[in-house]
Parts: structure tokens; C-alpha cells; sequence
């Protein structure tokens, strides 16, 4: 599959169209579903996927068939993931007061079938940094061995492992932190006679 894929690279470096349609369709998928597991936002992550593809195309060029094409592909899209995060980061910081009396609190349904901890999961990996977000879902959502993620994000292996253990409990805190709170808010329920 390495082989016949780096063909594909090959005749899309001569400008082959079809063999970039080819690449589209093994990759287009895996790409949009890690970039929404990396920016918890759907729409987020086709718009940067799109930017992925445009770049594997017009920069194909640039590839070496040194490393897999996969892992080439998912490090623009890695890159790419994290210029979006940091982008975002920025553009959130903004006052209450800039808000302003408009905003509503949002309170997860019963109907919507979530038993919090998906909520409590995609807001604990919002929280993580890019650096540790990034090598976590690559590994234990994603399925990419270490060495893999090395290539991908362009860091020896045991920058890799550290991140990874470093984001893991980092997640375990903050999804530790959410069921506490959880706990609490269901304990206040029940004493206001809510319940």
C-alpha cells in the first residue's frame, strides 16, 4: 500500500489530477474526523482539511518518499490544526462586558442521550495545549504508533511518549475535576428539591 501510494505521489508531483483524487478519497475521512477530534468543531475541521488537500496538492512537490504519505499528510494537517488553535486561543480573549446581557447559558438536554462524560471528554481536550492534544488523539484515537506520531509532528519518540503521558493525565485532572463537579451540582439538585 506504501509503495502504490507514493506512486500516486509521484504522478501527483507531475500534476496528475487523478491520482490526487485517489489520495483524496483513502485520506479525506481520516483527516476530517482526527482534525475534529483536534478542534472539537466539525465545521472547523472540514475547512481545514480542505486547506490539507490544497497543500498536499500544490506542495506536493515538497515530499520525500522517505516517510509514509500518510504521515506527511497528517503533519499538514497536524500544522494547520494548530495555527487554527492558536488563532483561536487569541480571538478568545475577549471581556464579559464585550459580550454583553445576550448571552445564554447552554445546559445539556436528557434527551440528547450525552451522560456528560463525552461533553466532559471534548471540553477536557479543548483545555489541553496543541502540544499534548495533537500526539493524544494521533495515539488513542487515531491508532498511530509513537514512531509514527514522532514523524508526523516531527519530534523524537520520547518527546512523543512524555506528551503523551503528560496529555493523558492531564485529561484524567480535568475529567477527575468534571465528575466532582458533576457530583456536586447533582448533590444541590436534590437538596433544592429539584430533583
Amino acid at each position: 500500500m506504501e509503495m502504490e501510494e507514493q506512486g500516486l505521489m509521484a504522478r501527483i508531483q507531475k500534476g496528475d489530477e487523478a491520482a490526487f483524487a485517489e489520495i483524496l478519497y483513502l485520506y479525506k475521512d481520516k483527516i476530517v474526523n482526527y482534525l475534529c477530534q483536534v478542534t472539537g468543531d466539525y465545521q472547523r475541521a472540514v475547512d481545514l482539511s480542505q486547506e490539507t488537500f490544497l497543500r498536499v496538492f500544490f506542495k506536493a512537490h515538497r515530499y520525500r518518499p522517505i516517510a509514509p504519505v500518510s504521515s506527511w499528510i497528517y503533519a499538514i494537517a497536524s500544522n494547520l490544526a494548530k495555527t487554527d488553535l492558536k488563532k483561536r486561543r487569541r480571538a478568545n480573549l475577549v471581556s464579559f462586558e464585550d459580550v454583553g446581557p445576550s448571552l445564554e447559558a447552554s445546559v445539556p438536554s436528557e434527551e440528547s442521550g450525552d451522560s456528560g462524560l463525552i461533553r466532559n471528554l471534548r471540553q477536557a481536550l479543548d483545555q489541553l495545549n496543541p502540544r499534548y492534544r495533537i500526539p493524544v488523539v494521533l495515539k488513542d484515537m487515531e491508532g498511530y504508533s509513537q514512531e509514527e506520531i514522532a514523524r508526523i509532528i516531527k519530534r523524537p519518540v520520547g518527546t512523543v511518549k512524555a506528551r503523551i503521558s503528560r496529555g493523558r493525565s492531564m485529561l484524567k485532572k480535568e475529567l477527575e475535576k468534571a465528575a466532582r463537579e458533576d457530583v456536586s451540582f447533582r448533590k444541590r439538585e436534590i437538596l433544592d428539591g429539584q430533583c
